[in-house]
């Protein structure tokens, strides 16, 4: 019987994180478990009053990233999930609260509800880390033009792209593949993919970053 495995794509906006997830899922034959975006019923207004409406959609995002989570440990096969549930706190939530987007009370409860409940989840068995410079993360959001994302700037993506670069410096609950999508076009060029594909097949422990000659 296979071995089931579970795997999380992460990375900042615009990055190719379901496209990756996509792919997987249809070379691998593994199901395929998105991030919530469309249907976040605060995110449109979270772009237009971050203040008014952070904690919101933080709150939105860490319980459809939960009942996620909770959904493919029970699945029978293999899954990749777009998003890790450990982003929404150490990247976004954080760096709302760090711009004074989200209060002190608010972060805290935020921050202790995420901490109790991923005590209880079982972390994946990688994580594929998608890294990409900010001028690649603004090309990618504008072709596929989400009305709410326009309004995205470049010192956001550069705080976030800081706050993952220092999250998987410190990051430890399971191996990470570090993949550099500003090198790598998994998605026009079947030979990039293939690599990614050959490095999780091959090394599901222990920290690596996929080098492209």
């Amino acid at each position: 019987m296979p071995t089931k495995r579970f795997i999380a794509i992460a990375g900042n906006i615009g990055v190719g994180k379901s496209t990756l997830t996509n792919l997987l899922s249809q070379q691998l034959g593994w199901e395929p478990f998105y991030e919530a975006v469309e249907d976040n019923p605060y995110l449109a207004d979270f772009y237009a009053d971050m203040p008014r409406f952070a904690f919101h959609s933080q709150i939105f995002f860490l319980s459809r990233r939960l009942r996620h989570h909770r959904r493919l440990l029970d699945f029978p096969g293999s899954v990749v999930q777009d998003r890790s549930v450990y982003e929404d706190a150490e990247i976004f939530a954080y760096n709302l609260y760090q711009q004074g987007h989200m209060g002190e009370r608010d972060f805290r409860t935020y921050r202790e509800l995420y901490e109790v409940l991923v005590e209880f989840l079982p972390p994946p068995d990688l994580v594929v880390y998608l890294r990409a410079s900010v001028p690649t993360l603004l090309y990618r959001i504008a072709q596929r033009g989400r009305t709410f994302e326009r309004s995205i700037t470049p010192e956001y993506l550069t705080l976030l792209n800081g706050l993952y670069a220092a999250w998987m410096r410190d990051f430890s609950l399971c191996p990470v593949l570090t993949v550099p999508a500003d090198d790598l076009d998994f998605v026009h060029n079947n030979a990039h993919l293939d690599l990614i594909i050959h490095k999780i097949e091959e090394r599901l422990t222990g920290k690596e970053e996929v080098v492209f000659p």
